[in-house]
């Protein structure tokens, strides 16, 4: 079983920034691909950020179109802690912010049901 715990959520005004963290346990962390999705109020959960193990494409980033060049993600993994680093945020990227582990090999990144374990949750919200 592999436990996700995030951290690192809050209020913060339009332009500021915030760093999520997500620890992890139960695995061999640095052998699988980690992802940050976000679900707002009414609307599905969104894939926002995701990145590779070291070992498969030495840890290459992916990122939702509405986050590039605001967002990035990172992993330490002697830590088995990924984290999303946030700037110039948005009063639309106001939601909860979940990691997730994708044990499986099949699926991309990008698709919610390719990750096998999630975390709780952390609230962002962007006033205006």
């Amino acid at each position: 079983q592999v436990q996700l715990v995030e951290s690192g959520g809050g209020l913060v005004q339009a332009g500021g920034s915030l760093r999520l963290s997500c620890a992890t346990s139960g695995r061999t962390f640095s052998r699988y691909l980690m992802g940050w999705f976000r679900q707002a109020p009414g609307k599905e959960r969104e894939f926002v950020a995701a990145i590779n193990s070291i070992s498969w494409s030495t840890g290459r980033a992916y990122y939702a179109d509405s986050v590039k060049g605001r967002f990035t993600i990172s992993r330490d993994n002697a830590k088995n802690t990924v984290y999303l680093q946030m700037n110039s945020l948005k009063p639309e990227d106001t939601a909860v912010y979940y990691c997730a582990f994708k044990e499986s090999t099949s699926g991309s990144y990008y698709y919610t049901p390719s990750y096998d374990y999630w975390g709780q949750g952390t609230q962002v919200t962007v006033s205006s």
